[in-house]
């Protein structure tokens, strides 16, 4: 393999570790997005959520999850992408990062899926940096092409 190719594979595809990964696939404004499933905790229909006064804009809140306050970040805000008609349509992924919770909200849940380490690419020079700051790369698909998002970099709000 070259070096650029195993450069443009995403951290939990590092050489030698597997031969594909398994992520959860989910829609934020019609682009398909996948996530690790290891980094999913729950995934939750819609959910009422409480607005943090003087949080980021990309915050939209907070949610209980079984008694836990869970920080919901709206990915559309922090992707840029215009808002969703209403909030109560937005379904959550929790995550967990440095032992916190995190919901994601996002349009629609798709599935859990293998995506073999051959169809991994790296950005593509037409994707927005915003996009570019968030990802890890790109799973080519026959019909779609599937944006693979880092959890952490996603979080990191600032």
């Amino acid at each position: 393999m070259i070096a650029a190719e195993a450069a443009a594979r995403p951290a939990a595809l590092a050489p030698g570790v597997r031969e594909e990964a398994v992520f959860l696939t989910l829609t934020v404004a019609g682009q398909w997005c996948a996530v690790p499933v290891l980094a999913v905790r729950d995934v939750l229909g819609p959910h009422a959520i409480t607005r943090i006064p003087l949080a980021p804009p990309d915050v939209a809140g907070s949610l209980n999850l079984r008694g836990r306050i869970v920080t919901a970040l709206d990915l559309r805000r922090r992707l840029g992408l215009p808002p969703r008609e209403t909030q109560a349509q937005a379904m959550s992924v929790v995550v967990e990062q440095g032992g916190e919770l995190y919901a994601l909200l996002v349009d629609q849940v798709g599935e859990v899926m293998a995506l073999p380490a051959e169809g991994f690419a790296p950005h593509p020079p037409t994707l927005d940096a915003l996009w570019r700051d968030v990802s890890t790369g790109v799973h080519r698909q026959e019909d779609r092409l599937v944006i693979v998002l880092d959890v952490a970099r996603v979080l990191a709000i600032g």
